[in-house]
């Protein structure tokens, strides 16, 4: 890289704050030039151990900043339900078999490769074999498909490929951010191809808004929530905003230059904070709470062009930092002891009514009509889980003239797919999956009186309140970002019962046991959404 002031990686001090952990990982010597061997071998040590260690343990930091949410007097019961969840979990997981989300995950690497480092290798190719080790040594789930064609997909069985970007710069030292981003979280990244008019106060803050709001809550909040003003195309600001999210860029200076720095603007962070604030979303269950932090980055851009994006990364917040220098391979050491913080959550309440799913569908309504919109409660008995893939064949039969499957019909349908199965667990870590990828279904499925009791996360399309209220039917919404501990402490057992080629998307019958979950949409077409911000969940 040519070291211009407009090079934003000169501006980035990546040690800043970071405690590394050497590894046990040969290959690596001075050459006796100033510069650096490294052998390719060292490489997939290190991504073997980065991906290892970010499924199951959090950044320093992280847990604290969601511990302050259950002790917070003004959150709401269901943020305080939500944060005591998401401690309890990374206790769970942090015990090193079952991973702290149930999406482990598109893997992805940045790479900073000193101009004096030499490899002699094709460097990707070694960061993907140790990508592949990390998920076959551990109960990870492959979330990647492979597109046979226009339409067809496949499992690809190892969850690459990975995305993996390289970059020269100055200097005799390679380092590395490592990152497990989650579909639901990366799903939320929204660009915006805007012009000078938006560089006033009043329209980019509306701007902001709306953008915010448009996250919800599907993506487990709370966020690390970044924005990203300007840049010289829109890959760049994309770019960017998914360093952003992790934190990479914090040392960037708090003002701009004539030759085009980008910058750090803590002002305009306060203000998105604000706007996360008084959206009402909250920490999943509506409140005060969708965003933990905010970063806002300006960048140089084309006079004609402005681009703008928001974006956020998710409490399963999946990271590490890396380096190879002359002293050997380092990685970030991450926080291994989230047990210190259960005290903290201990006296947070849970929900007191427990729905009994091994009923028929209109006796289970009626209690969910009852309670209403709204209301917290336990979950026991057996569902089906069934995810995008599933969906589309239930369809595909309907479209045949042939019946739906007989378990859809007696069963509520819980849109999830787990990770792998650990020795002696009844299921890999199990959460829910963005429900509203399933809304497009819904009506046909309920007509056939299949589907009238959901599980998932976040909220519906009014065409879903509708069918529930035309077919007496109800969602459930559940806790992002807990699937170890759901998988250990609600889940009694699991077995395939469909399409068990579909891998993770296979269908699945699960038997329950006091899973929390939000009474979202009633039998009555009542939801806990607050039309007034354009859906924002009432506190319960």
């Amino acid at each position: 890289m040519s070291g211009t002031p407009t090079t934003w990686e000169r501006w980035i001090d990546p040690d800043a704050d970071v405690a590394y952990r050497r590894l046990d990982a040969d290959g690596v010597a001075p050459d006796g030039a100033g510069g650096l061997r490294v052998a390719p071998a060292a490489l997939t040590a290190l991504a073997d151990a980065a991906f290892g260690d970010i499924a199951f343990y959090l950044p320093a930091g992280h847990l604290d900043a969601i511990a302050a949410v259950a002790a917070d007097a003004a959150a709401s019961a269901g943020e305080r339900l939500v944060a005591a969840a998401l401690i309890r979990n990374a206790v769970v997981a942090a015990e090193g078999v079952l991973p702290v989300c149930q999406d482990t995950g598109t893997a992805t690497v940045f790479g900073f490769k000193g101009e004096a480092v030499r490899t002699g290798a094709d460097d990707a190719r070694f960061l993907a074999e140790g990508i592949r080790r990390a998920w076959a040594e551990h109960a990870l789930r492959s979330s990647q498909v492979a597109a046979l064609d226009m339409f067809a997909e496949a499992d690809t069985g190892d969850n690459l490929p990975a995305q993996i970007d390289l970059r020269a710069v100055p200097g005799a030292a390679y380092r590395f951010l490592f990152l497990a981003k989650g579909g639901g979280s990366a799903n939320k990244a929204s660009l915006v191809q805007a012009s000078k008019a938006v560089l006033n106060e009043a329209a980019l803050e509306a701007l902001l808004a709306a953008e915010i709001d448009r996250l919800g809550v599907a993506a487990c909040p709370p966020y690390h929530l970044a924005v990203v003003i300007g840049g010289t195309s829109a890959e760049a600001n994309l770019a960017m905003l998914k360093l952003a999210s992790t934190g990479y860029l914090d040392t960037l200076p708090e003002r701009g230059s004539p030759e085009g720095i980008p910058f750090r603007d803590r002002g305009w962070e306060a203000r998105v904070l604000r706007l996360a604030r008084d959206s009402g979303w909250g920490a999943q269950f509506g409140g005060l709470h969708l965003a933990a932090e905010a970063r806002v980055i300006r960048l140089p851009r084309h006079a004609g062009s402005c681009p703008i994006s928001v974006g956020v990364s998710c409490v399963a917040h999946r990271q590490a930092r890396a380096k190879i220098t002359g002293e050997g391979v380092f990685l970030e050491e991450l926080d291994r002891n989230p047990r210190r913080l259960l005290d903290r959550v201990a006296a947070v309440p849970g929900a007191t009514d427990t729905i009994d799913l091994d009923r028929p569908a209109d006796a289970i309504a009626e209690d969910l009509r009852r309670l209403g919109a709204g209301w917290l409660v336990r979950l026991d008995g057996d569902v089906i889980l069934a995810r995008d893939a599933a969906h589309a064949r239930f369809r595909a039969a309907l479209a045949e003239g042939r019946p739906l499957p007989d378990y859809l019909l007696r069963h509520p349908v819980y849109y999830a797919g787990p990770a792998r199965t650990p020795e002696d667990h009844a299921i890999g870590s199990l959460g829910p999956t963005t429900a509203q990828r399933m809304d497009a279904y819904v009506p046909e499925l309920m007509a056939q009186g299949a589907s009238r009791i959901m599980l998932g996360k976040g909220p519906r399309a009014p065409a879903v309140v509708e069918a529930c209220r035309q077919h007496v039917g109800a969602y459930l919404a559940i806790p992002g970002g807990a699937a170890a501990l759901f998988a250990q402490e609600n889940v009694v057992a699991s077995e395939i019962l469909d399409f068990e080629d579909l891998g993770m998307e296979a269908v699945r019958r699960v038997r329950l046991r006091g899973l929390p979950a939000l009474v979202a949409i009633d039998p009555s077409g009542r939801t806990a959404w607050d039309r007034r911000n354009a859906g924002c969940p009432k506190a319960p």
